[in-house]
Order: C-alpha cells, then structure tokens, then sequence
C-alpha cells in the first residue's frame, strides 16, 4: 500500500520480519565502511542486524536488504555512486542537519523507521553537511569550484576529504614506513 514503511521484507513468497529502525540501518553502513571486513562479511552483518529470522536463501534476503537500504528505489542503488558521504565521520553534522529537517532530537526517539530517516535527511536544507556535500559531489565529478567553495575547502579540508579507512595490517604497514622515514 502507497504510504507505508516496511517491516517485512518478501523473501521467495515468505514474508521476513526486520529491524526496520534507522540505528540498524546505519550500523550496517557502518560494517560496509569497514576495511577489516571482505563483500562476504559485510553482506552477512547486513543480513544479521536486518533481520529477525535469516531467510535460507541468502543471495535474495541480501537482494531484498539493499532495496530497503536504498529507501526501496530500484532505480539505482547507493552502491552505484560515489562516495560522498561517511555516517561515521559525518556523524555530528548528519544529526545536528537531521534534527534540523525532523524538528526534534531523533537520537533521542526510541524509534524511527529506516525510511523516515532517509526522508528527513532527504530535505536537509542549506547549512554545513549540506554545503561539504555539494563540495564532494563537484570534487567527485571533477568539476571547478567557485571561488567562495574554494576558500571554503583550503579552510575546512580536514572535515571536507573523507578519510581512507585502513586495515589494521595497512595501518602496521603505514607506521613502519613512517618509522623509517623519521629515525
């Protein structure tokens, strides 16, 4: 029915039961930022946290999670597009811009549908998140900036670049190299 949010999802005829608030969703955005973690790992963590009961047929219970993940848009999923955003590394200004759009504190409900979330940070309006956003999606394409996200950029890098996430081996890696270089 036109309206309304799922808490089932349809997996082989069967209906599923799932974890339809937002905190899963974005603990499972968490997991697929995670270098420790292969395609394997992240899509089990996806399956684990979302549903109730894990349907036998993983590929199409997995299928089904990434419609819900992508607010039910079958037109092109979120995996599909650059990288612009980081709920870890973004976590404050997503809040503080969510809040904003909602009209109240949603850390603060004790639930909220994955979906609603989604339409409140949809209609996020001009501000800081909104803002570094625009700057990423221009850096990602290639596209000059104007001359005030310009200055803006060369003052804020350090929340505007989104952050490499490393392996622990890599990390190891990293610290030798650095080691070396300063003894």
């Amino acid at each position: 029915m036109i309206g309304d949010l799922p808490k089932y999802l349809e997996v082989n005829g069967r209906q599923y039961e799932i974890r339809s608030d937002f905190r899963t969703a974005l603990l499972i955005l968490q997991a697929y930022d995670d270098p420790e973690l292969d395609d394997y790992e992240k899509a089990a963590v996806c399956l684990e946290c979302l549903f109730c009961d894990i349907p036998k047929d993983k590929d199409e219970a997995y299928k089904a999670a990434i419609w819900f993940l992508d607010g039910g848009n079958t037109a092109k999923s979120c995996s599909q597009s650059a990288r612009i955003i980081d709920w870890e590394q973004d976590e404050s200004m997503i809040f503080s811009a969510v809040n904003k759009s909602a009209g109240f504190e949603v850390r603060a409900a004790d639930y909220i549908h994955w979906w609603t979330f989604l339409g409140y940070f949809s209609e996020i309006s001009e501000g800081l998140l909104s803002q570094i956003i625009n700057i990423r999606i221009k850096k990602s394409k290639g596209k000059k900036l104007e001359k005030y996200e310009s200055e803006f950029y060369s003052q804020h890098r350090e929340i505007i670049d989104l952050k490499t996430h490393y392996t622990a081996e890599e990390k190891a890696e990293i610290d030798r190299i650095n080691k070396l270089l300063d003894g």
